[in-house]
């Protein structure tokens, strides 16, 4: 591997972005969830119940992929799917009791791992940092 001033900053960031990865599953280990699912999960929490074309757009993923994710987290009692009562002909998905205890504990861990690794920056190196990636997002 390159001394650490030698990468070049797509290697860095590849680098700190596999980190993050691995750290996610470790955090979400004791739950058995795939990540896929976490963010399913979280979507769900934030933004209430919704049609399973809605969560695809937020997820940005393939509608075929998100009935995957969905039924995955339905079999394990996360979420449900519901009748919308604006239109009968379509099903929603909503988070169950269960599926939010899980959800905010998955969160209250992730935002413990996050603390602990981006620790090393100071406040004003986080906020740089949070206001480069947001720039870079769009």
């Amino acid at each position: 591997m390159a001394d650490d001033d030698e990468e070049t900053l797509p290697e860095t960031f590849w680098a700190v972005a596999h980190q993050l990865r691995h750290l996610r599953k470790e955090t979400l280990a004791p739950w058995d969830i795939a990540p896929s699912q976490a963010r399913a999960l979280g979507v769900l929490m934030r933004g209430g119940p919704m049609r399973l074309n809605e969560l695809s757009e937020h997820l940005r993923i393939a509608a075929r992929s998100t009935t995957e994710v969905v039924d995955a987290l339905q079999d394990r009692g996360l979420v449900e799917r519901r009748p919308d009562p604006a239109d009968r002909r379509a099903t929603l998905v909503a988070p169950t009791g269960e599926g939010t205890r899980v959800g905010e504990a998955i969160r209250a861990s992730r935002d413990a791992e996050a603390e602990a690794y981006f620790n090393i920056l100071s406040p004003e190196e986080r906020v740089s940092l949070a206001g480069i990636l947001r720039k870079l997002r769009r």
